[in-house]
């Protein structure tokens, strides 16, 4: 079960901060100090003040009792007489006020005199304050009254001063008796426990000011150390995204370089198939027609060799033609310095002029400034786009919007024919365009259905001159 609580204790302790965990263990350990030093410093003073208030009163009781007494190292005893004039003296004035009992002893422990005549010539064993006092100290206790003679004093049930005062004598300066006496101290009483609260107000505010500076200076630094541990762990963030993000691009870039020597592959190939079913067929049939009889008989009309060689400049002329279209596909024109929205009004109309359809343009009022490799991509977005929508779309509803949103370019190339399943067939061109908008960190989007066809590329202009 302890064992449970400590580790329950542990947990709670680990997850308190640094701050915390140093008030706390500060604070506990604060206490533990202020508990000492109160105690001796409330000790020190408690042993001060009675000490003080003893010798006070002892040195006023040794004035007003001394020159009543006789020489008390050749009086092993006192006579009535002064007996009498100590009762006198100790029944009345303010001496008498203050002392509720007095005995005088001597060195073997004989009461030579007393306020209770009872004890008067009684030996009792000295105990360690009276064999102090005849050592010569003034010895002081506050309400310990534990020793034999002091039924009567206990009696009483008031706090008392018990004094124990060497008496000396004049001219050696040897202590020959020792008087105890017994003082009220009700005011001596209220004034110490006055001292001693003051002293444990002053202790423990001591000690709260400090571990109230203390703890302000741990929690500023512990309020820095989780500013800097946040930030710390924000660019910690930033430098895992930055190479997750690096990662991923690396991947996409293997990936584009994969796929782009694969395309210009298929690229090659339908160039290759372009010319060979068309201008080399169309040269190959002239070719074939050179040979023809109508040329090499030299009995045919004049009128049937011009008709013949018409028909090879024709088929020659229509591989002309063919050739210089597939090369108009392949050059580009010179976009590097134009602006975007002009490179779009040159697609639409090349567009336009090639296929003899009509192309709904939307542009903003401004466009934000590319570089190069964007302004191609855009430019063979929007032919490649085109094309398509001519060829499987017929060329119905067919528009070209340029629009700008939160950092963004959006152009999107639109018809309304049969679309297309986008799944499962993205042309040779597509997928060129793909590769090409995803390498300069764009993105391309293929929507298409019964109702027409969507093509749109968004790139980031954020970071573009």
């Amino acid at each position: 079960m302890s064992g449970r609580y400590l580790k329950r204790l542990a947990r709670i302790w680990s997850g308190l901060s640094l701050a915390w965990q140093f008030v706390i263990a500060g604070g506990i350990g604060l206490l533990a100090v202020m508990l000492v030093v109160g105690l001796w410093v409330t000790s020190q003073i408690r042993d001060g003040v009675l000490h003080n208030s003893a010798a006070t009163t002892a040195l006023y009781v040794d004035s007003v009792i001394a020159p009543l007494l006789p020489d008390m190292r050749k009086s092993q005893e006192l006579d009535d007489t002064v007996k009498r004039a100590l009762d006198e003296t100790l029944g009345q004035g303010a001496l008498g006020k203050r002392l509720v009992s007095f005995k005088l002893w001597r060195r073997d422990g004989t009461v030579l005199y007393s306020k209770d005549a009872s004890l008067i010539g009684r030996q009792i064993k000295p105990n360690a304050n009276l064999i102090a006092a005849f050592a010569g100290n003034v010895m002081v206790k506050y309400n310990r009254l534990e020793d034999e003679e002091d039924d009567k004093e206990r009696s009483m049930g008031v706090p008392l001063l018990e004094i124990y005062n060497p008496v000396r004598e004049p001219w050696s300066g040897e202590v020959v008796a020792v008087t105890e006496f017994y003082e009220l101290s009700g005011d001596f009483e209220e004034s110490l426990h006055s001292a001693l609260l003051w002293t444990w107000l002053v202790v423990a505010g001591a000690t709260a000011a400090a571990l109230a500076l203390l703890s302000g200076i741990v929690f500023r630094g512990s309020r820095t150390i989780v500013t800097q541990q946040a930030a710390l762990e924000a660019k910690v963030s930033e430098l895992q995204a930055a190479l997750a993000q690096n990662s991923s691009l690396r991947q996409r870039v293997q990936r584009a370089s994969r796929r782009a020597t694969a395309i210009n592959e298929r690229y090659l190939r339908r160039i290759g198939a372009d010319l060979h079913d068309g201008p080399a067929q169309l040269v190959a049939l002239a070719a074939l027609r050179m040979d023809s009889p109508v040329l090499v008989d030299p009995t045919t009309s004049s009128t049937l060799r011009e008709a013949e060689i018409a028909g090879i400049h024709k088929t020659l002329g229509e591989a002309m033609r063919e050739i210089r279209g597939i090369c108009n596909g392949l050059v580009l024109p010179q976009i590097e310095t134009q602006a975007i929205a002009d490179i779009l009004r040159l697609a639409v109309a090349e567009h336009e002029r090639r296929t003899d359809t009509k192309v709904l343009l939307t542009l903003p009022e401004r466009l934000p400034e590319l570089g190069t490799s964007e302004k191609i991509s855009i430019y063979r977005f929007v032919q490649e786009g085109l094309n398509n929508a001519f060829r499987h779309g017929k060329g119905k509803g067919q528009q070209v919007r340029a629009t700008t949103k939160g950092g963004k370019l959006l152009v999107e190339v639109v018809d309304t024919g049969p679309g297309f399943n986008p799944a499962r067939s993205e042309g040779l061109g597509l997928a060129g365009l793909r590769e090409r908008i995803e390498s300069i960190g764009g993105q391309f989007e293929t929507l298409s259905g019964p109702g027409g066809t969507r093509l749109v590329i968004t790139l980031s202009v954020e970071e573009q001159p």
